[in-house]
């Protein structure tokens, strides 16, 4: 405690806020310290749910470098304001301790498909404005990525447990382990009187590297095996992760807490390029995770995977250009395999509906409030922008949460929504 009244304490409550500008989803940080200073809990949390409905969550797992963190003006001579922490400690109290009133029905249905952050944030924003809300999600559980790709020890899952309190409260209702697209359709879903569909679905269609070995028994993706670690009790004694972004780092830290294996990561270029957060990487590497890098994996064996050197070539002009070293590959032993090189969008609802376009990467197509190209259907998150931040699919969906909330209003010759 003493530590987070330290940092409040430091904050310069700057009346153009940096730190303001570089979150997402703006939030008012001098006014959220001085509440707090001010021992107005209760407003503090009220004011960070209303701004942001993951503000608990955010707290914990935002890349705080690149955001607030990253933008506080003192951090340009010093130590900047670790805001964060204060975030945590307000937004955890206030969602332990908060009970929403029931809000009176405006009896209009809106549909959510997918229980992740988009989803979340959607449903919370319009049971607050009378909305009933049917969030629909093929997994037993809400929380998406939240439960099912962040480990433990990064997000306590009881978090999420709370919020479903708070949801409750709200008169929101949950479907599990229901898959919309082969059995049930969007078309169903308006025909029994739904106003507007909401896709939040992510990304879970793990990329393939298309070599050869992939199938293998001892190969797994790792988005499948953060979903539940526990189900894999036969990695052995050295695991090999091929990949170095944030979903890698997070399988690598799981493995070394949860077995006794020895892990590496393989990744094709430098460790300036890789994508993961430079503390995720620096964590990873402090509990015990060894990279290796400018290796291009080239096929996977039982016993390991063939890769061979990628030599960085800086021409005379300043361009760095990168080429595989083929006649010198060699094995690197392990007895199971991790894929870590991203995901994409499940196919399941565009491919049993008609006029939802995607792109190239099969993500869906929608404008900045999240209007796809079907009438009456929004998406944000994950499955419109890929693999992004949770903060950036909460900024992303309170747009469509507006957009959506105007449609419905002129749908039903409603007064329009209030400007804030």
């Amino acid at each position: 405690m003493a530590d987070i009244l330290y940092e409040a304490g430091r904050c310069l409550k700057c009346k153009k806020p940096l730190c303001k500008e570089g979150c997402p989803v703006k939030t008012d940080i001098p006014i959220i310290m001085q509440l707090f200073l001010d021992g107005k809990m209760e407003e503090a949390g009220q004011k960070l749910f209303d701004n942001n409905p993951l503000t608990a969550f955010c707290s914990l797992i935002c890349p705080h470098e690149k955001n607030c963190l990253g933008h506080c003006v003192l951090g340009r001579k010093g130590e900047p304001i670790k805001f964060y922490e204060v975030e945590n400690y307000i937004s955890r109290f206030y969602l332990e301790k908060a009970q929403f009133e029931k809000i009176q029905s405006n009896g209009l249905k809106v549909a959510i498909i997918g229980a992740g952050p988009a989803g979340l944030t959607l449903a919370i924003i319009l049971a607050r404005r009378g909305y009933k809300i049917t969030i629909i999600d093929s997994k037993d559980k809400i929380g998406g990525v939240l439960r099912y790709g962040i480990p433990e020890f990064r997000l306590p899952k009881a978090l999420l447990d709370k919020l479903l309190l708070r949801m409750d409260d709200l008169g929101i209702l949950f479907r599990p382990n229901t898959l919309i697209g082969p059995t049930i359709t969007i078309d169903d879903m308006f025909n029994d009187g739904y106003q507007a569909i909401f896709i939040g679905t992510g990304v879970w269609k793990p990329n393939r590297l298309r070599i050869p070995g992939e199938t293998l028994g001892n190969v797994h993706f790792a988005i499948d095996y953060l979903k539940n670690p526990d189900s894999y009790n036969q990695l052995g004694d050295k695991v090999v992760i091929i990949g170095a972004g944030n979903v890698a780092m997070d399988a690598a830290r799981t493995i070394l807490r949860k077995t006794r294996a020895k892990v590496e990561c393989i990744f094709f270029r430098g460790r300036e390029e890789v994508t993961a957060l430079k503390e995720e990487l620096d964590l990873a590497e402090i509990d015990g995770l060894h990279m290796n890098y400018y290796l291009n994996t080239i096929k996977i064996e039982e016993d390991g995977i063939i890769v061979e050197p990628v030599l960085k070539i800086e021409k005379e002009d300043g361009t760095i250009e990168y080429e595989n070293d083929t006649k010198h590959p060699y094995k690197i032993e392990s007895t199971s395999v991790i894929v870590a090189i991203g995901q994409g969008a499940q196919a399941n609802i565009v491919n049993n509906t008609k006029k939802i376009d995607t792109d190239r990467r099969g993500l869906i197509e929608a404008n900045t409030f999240g209007e796809t190209t079907r009438e009456g259907v929004y998406a944000a998150g994950d499955v419109v922008s890929g693999a992004k931040t949770v903060v950036e699919a909460v900024a992303a969906t309170k747009l469509a949460a507006d957009e959506i909330d105007n449609y419905i209003r002129k749908k039903n010759n409603l007064p329009p929504l209030e400007a804030k």
